[in-house]
């Protein structure tokens, strides 16, 4: 292989290495032989500053991962009855901190106003929000059963899901000064069931708020990797003599990329 496809080539291969990093594998490279040692050391060179600035975000995720963890125990300590009723439910997962309150805990039925004696449960959730993880984005999601609408007066359950995360929004800032900035609404209607509608049991799970507290890092993971992933497309439009290089991976799971 002439000096000029040898480095070629191993612009790719430290390209792909990259990509295989920024998506959690392991890579194993082995080369034919050597050629243009300098360039070679030189892209290898910028491989590891982007290996470095990985690094910082892997850090960051986990800075990020033990905070929400933190505020999830909180949170846990501070709903313990109506977790143990199973009204609300608090998880951490690859969505971020989702904490799920059905809907009779926030509404009568077939209602979109907050009720009153939800308003302490709210406000406990309000507290970690603007004190635990006061630097994270929130979405809050509207969710229904999937039985249609009758007498309630809505058009349908998407605005009935709609209406109800609004509401939830509204009460989170108007009442407890979480900042518009960070939170948004949306309503599913029946279309995310976390469970068949097939019991009154199912139905009743179904029909729920989540309030999500949004991984921070998720946005930023994704869009180095797609960077890369373009960089690497443009890499690989000649062909390159096969037999030259071997390339391994073993998979490694990353929540943070999809």
């Amino acid at each position: 292989m002439r000096g000029a496809e040898m480095i070629k080539a191993t612009k790719k291969i430290l390209a792909v290495s990259l990509i295989l990093g920024l998506t959690g594998c392991a890579v194993h490279l082995h080369k034919g032989r050597p050629s243009d040692a300098q360039k070679i050391n030189q892209l290898s060179g910028e491989v590891g500053q982007l290996g470095s600035e990985l690094t910082r975000l892997q850090e960051m995720r986990e800075k990020e991962r033990k905070e929400l963890e933190k505020a999830k125990s909180l949170l846990s300590k501070l709903l313990r009855k109506e977790i143990d009723d199973r009204q609300i439910r608090v998880e951490q997962n690859e969505r971020g901190l989702v904490i799920t309150f059905l809907a009779e805990v926030l509404f009568d039925s077939g209602k979109a106003k907050v009720r009153e004696d939800a308003y302490t449960v709210l406000n406990k959730v309000a507290k970690v929000l603007n004190n635990e993880v006061v630097n994270y984005k929130i979405g809050v999601e509207g969710h229904t059963d999937n039985d249609p609408i009758k007498y309630s007066g809505w058009k349908s359950n998407w605005e009935l899901s709609t209406s109800r995360a609004t509401s939830v929004l509204h009460y989170l800032i108007d009442q407890q000064s979480v900042e518009p900035s960070r939170i948004s609404a949306i309503g599913y209607g029946e279309y995310h069931p976390i469970t068949a509608n097939d019991t009154e049991d199912g139905k009743q799970q179904n029909r729920r708020v989540e309030i999500v507290v949004l991984p921070k890092e998720l946005s930023k993971v994704r869009a180095g990797a797609e960077s890369s992933v373009s960089q690497v497309k443009e890499m690989v439009q000649s062909d390159v003599p096969t037999g030259e290089e071997q390339l391994s991976q073993q998979d490694s799971s990353n929540p943070y990329i999809k």
